[in-house]
């Protein structure tokens, strides 16, 4: 059952959310914060722990509206995270986590409450048609512009994984993080994603509850090659959570998010 975009994956998962719970703090109590690299180095895969602090796992963070930008903890409701553009300001997002609140912030590396590398305004938000014109699963991948901080670009302060369209789902391994709303830090898992279908593709991950639509899907070479969303607006279970195949719209979407007029605020 699809739900509105600013509820995101968490109402979807609200039956089952206890258990989802139960299982993701077991299956992290039980495991090392050591997973498999994304470029098919020593397993497991298929394991969920929380997200060691890292060069790459900064450029990854947490969404949240208006209400909570200045009062962070427990308010996030997605994941996002920085792409490389040649304006340095750029996240991708799923669709459905960024149609909504005209306020929201985007909080790279938070944990615990603090935003140990700031606060940063969304801007301008881009969507593809197949998702503004309706809700289409396979048009589930947005991008935004931030707002500078400091006289900085969010580039110039996290670094950024590169978009890449057209790789074949399945070639290497990928690493998964996000940020479940009911909890302050992020978690990580590596695995190989499948074909769903022509258009989507799936890789199963323990945990990834509400919160977690748009977290990227990056491989060995830091690049993000998926974002939870597309089919089941991310999945109904947290255990199999999918992703829009990166391909023309995605090459087109991104395009158009990098030519834009900077100066535009959103």
């Amino acid at each position: 059952m699809k739900r509105s975009s600013r509820i995101s994956r968490s109402a979807r998962l609200a039956g089952n959310r206890r258990y989802a719970l139960f299982v993701a703090v077991v299956t992290l109590a039980l495991t090392s914060a050591s997973v498999a690299t994304a470029d098919d180095g020593p397993g497991p895969f298929g394991v969920t722990t929380v997200t060691e602090v890292s060069k790459q796992s900064v450029r990854i963070g947490a969404l949240f509206g208006a209400a909570h930008a200045t009062s962070l903890a427990g308010g996030h409701h997605c994941t996002a995270s920085v792409v490389h553009s040649p304006g340095r300001d750029l996240i991708v997002s799923a669709a459905h986590c960024l149609d909504g609140d005209s306020g929201d912030v985007f909080v790279p590396g938070y944990r615990d409450g603090r935003a140990p590398y700031g606060v940063w305004k969304v801007n301008q938000r881009f969507l593809p048609d197949g998702w503004s014109k309706g809700q289409a699963e396979d048009s589930d991948i947005g991008f935004a512009t931030l707002v500078e901080v400091g006289g900085k670009n969010i580039e110039d302060v996290v670094g950024a994984d590169r978009f890449t369209t057209g790789t074949a789902t399945g070639a290497t391994a990928v690493t998964v993080t996000g940020y479940p709303s009911a909890t302050d830090q992020p978690i990580s898992c590596t695995n190989k994603p499948t074909l769903h279908s022509g258009t989507q593709q799936r890789i199963d991950c323990p945990g990834f509850t509400g919160g977690t639509s748009g977290s990227p899907w990056v491989n060995g070479d830091e690049q993000v090659v998926g974002v939870i969303g597309g089919h089941e607006q991310g999945g109904l279970t947290p255990d199999i959570s999918y992703s829009v195949v990166f391909a023309k719209e995605a090459a087109e979407l991104y395009k158009d998010a990098t030519t834009a007029d900077p100066a535009q605020d959103g």
